[in-house]
């Protein structure tokens, strides 16, 4: 076959999912409806955690470097108000400075703070690099699998043209309105359509209007209708969304250029501003959760699985992770190191990861613009515990408890299977380093000489790529943290997968180390075992 995966949809997840695939050496070809990457500076920032995942992707100190005017001040200011300028009704302060503080102790990563339309070029551009066959302009009309592959019909609005591509897999990663999930007649659960909006886009000089340096965004709640108005990395370009009720017989053909403009000066109090609109959008604010994130060859990633409300920032950020996990899965797959029913874990992971984002968007979505669901909304877990301190329970993971948690708190780690393999500085051949950096090409063990060298030689009979790390030889540790935190101590090793989660454990030695680590890499990667 030409293709071994095919990714449909060009946004964060779809182009994630390719840029990591391809740096592992996957032939993958990436179709986007769409003419170009979003003009939208929407999905903002990146947490630690995408940037653990950047790092994997050679484009950490890009995205790091590409600063979003919100970012340029310590505080992002939330403003509940009639308008931009008018009464005030509520203000949030989020710390920059705080958001730091919750997770700088548990990684080497810093936050950054891109938007989505400076991201997609960036990741674009690496996927290319590594080879991958990227086709915008390109829809995707119809597909069909079989037992053995996917096959795929695509069309180029622009000419017409047609044609047929077939590969072993199927990435779907477009978007809320998923055809490829609705065809499949995969359902979805949770509280459903919240709002709806229209987005303008808009150029015009708001010196007399906004304080000075002002990065704050505001949720309006004018007489005559409710919406949002922000920044974007532009001085002079600005986001307004206003929502729209369909039930009241409200319909997006009715936000004209001229609608827009009118509500634009309703929202900056400026009646006489000539706003120039540079793009008008329509938009469905929802809390959904896919029942099923794979049928048969086809897996879904990124709004395609869950939508959830923009409130916390974490929507783009979640879609990075389901493209990064399921490219390594299926590279794993592809390659020969693991069987097909690791597979099966990517939804089972990435869906509880999605659970935690949803409820913890909607608690602060219920507190900021919709506190008539304050009781009918689950209790978020914290920003934090959310990003880097979920925990994944599936095949891929050798549970050793049974405590139902499904967060602990990233700057108390445990090394615990399912969690994030813990931060610890060390040094490799006098260079100081994060473990963090050990991870994401590969997998890794950590431990004395003994298990290091068990694991080498279980890998090498497996056909598996990993890297062990044995400590007081490959990696100094002289105040014993790694055995420590990763609850070892000095006679056990940790099993960690490329995605940096901690897969198994041993808290002590083992009979026959080379067994015990060939027995754990043939569970989680659903290996059939010897006989």
């Amino acid at each position: 076959m030409e293709f071994e995966v095919i990714v449909v949809g060009g946004a964060l997840a779809g182009l994630s999912a390719a840029m990591f695939l391809a740096r592992r050496g996957i032939r993958v070809v990436l179709a986007e409806r769409h003419g170009s990457t979003s003009i939208y500076p929407k999905a903002a920032g990146q947490n630690p955690r995408t940037m653990e995942l950047m790092r994997i992707g050679g484009v950490a100190e890009q995205v790091a470097e590409t600063v979003d005017i919100r970012g340029r001040q310590g505080d992002f200011t939330i403003k509940v108000a009639e308008t931009v300028g008018g009464r005030t009704l509520h203000t949030f302060a989020e710390s920059f400075e705080e958001l730091v503080g919750a997770t700088e102790d548990c990684t080497p990563m810093p936050w950054a703070l891109a938007s989505q339309d400076k991201v997609e070029p960036i990741l674009l551009a690496q996927a290319a690099r590594s080879g991958a066959d990227i086709r915008f302009g390109t829809e995707l009309t119809d597909f069909s699998q079989t037992e053995d592959h996917v096959t795929a019909r695509l069309r180029a609005p622009a000419t017409g043209e047609e044609s047929t591509v077939t590969a072993r897999y199927l990435v779907a990663a477009d978007g809320p309105r998923s055809m490829v999930r609705e065809k499949l007649g995969i359902p979805r659960h949770g509280l459903g359509s919240l709002a709806h909006f229209v987005g303008v886009i808009f150029e015009a000089d708001l010196s007399a209007v906004l304080p000075p340096d002002s990065t704050g965004w505001y949720y309006l709640q004018h007489p005559e209708f409710t919406g949002t108005f922000g920044p974007t990395d532009r001085p002079d370009r600005h986001t307004f969304y206003v929502q729209y009720d369909p039930e009241q017989g409200r319909r997006p053909e009715d936000y004209t250029p001229e609608r827009c403009t009118e509500l634009i000066r309703l929202a900056v109090d400026a009646p006489d501003l000539r706003p120039e609109l540079l793009d008008i959008q329509t938009w469905e604010m929802a809390a959904l959760i896919a029942d099923r994130w794979r049928e048969g060859r086809v897996l879904l990633a990124g709004d395609a699985a869950k939508v959830t409300p923009p409130t916390g920032g974490m929507g783009g950020n979640t879609a990075v992770g389901d493209g990064f996990d399921v490219a390594w899965k299926l590279a794993a797959v592809l390659g020969g190191e693991a069987g097909d029913g690791l597979l099966d874990s990517y939804g089972h992971e990435r869906g509880q990861v999605a659970r935690l984002v949803v409820d913890e968007s909607l608690s602060i979505y219920a507190e900021r613009m919709a506190p008539h669901l304050a009781d009918s909304v689950p209790r978020g877990r914290g920003t934090a515990e959310v990003l880097m301190g979920f925990r994944y329970r599936s095949g891929a993971v050798i549970s050793e408890d049974d405590d139902p948690a499904p967060v602990e708190d990233p700057l108390r780690p445990t090394g615990r299977p399912g969690f994030r393999a813990p931060h610890v500085w060390v040094e490799r051949d006098g260079v100081r380093l994060s473990t963090v950096e050990l991870y994401g090409d590969a997998w890794v063990l950590i431990g004395d000489a003994g298990w290091a060298g068990a694991a080498s030689a279980a890998a090498r009979d497996l056909g598996v790529t990993l890297r062990a790390h044995a400590l007081g030889r490959d990696l100094a540790d002289p105040g014993g943290k790694v055995a420590r935190l990763y609850g070892i101590g000095r006679e056990g090793a940790s099993l960690v997968r490329p995605d940096g989660v901690v897969a198994w454990r041993a808290t002590g030695p083992a009979r026959d180390p080379e067994a015990a680590v060939r027995a754990a890499l043939t569970r989680v990667l659903a290996r059939t075992p010897r006989g």
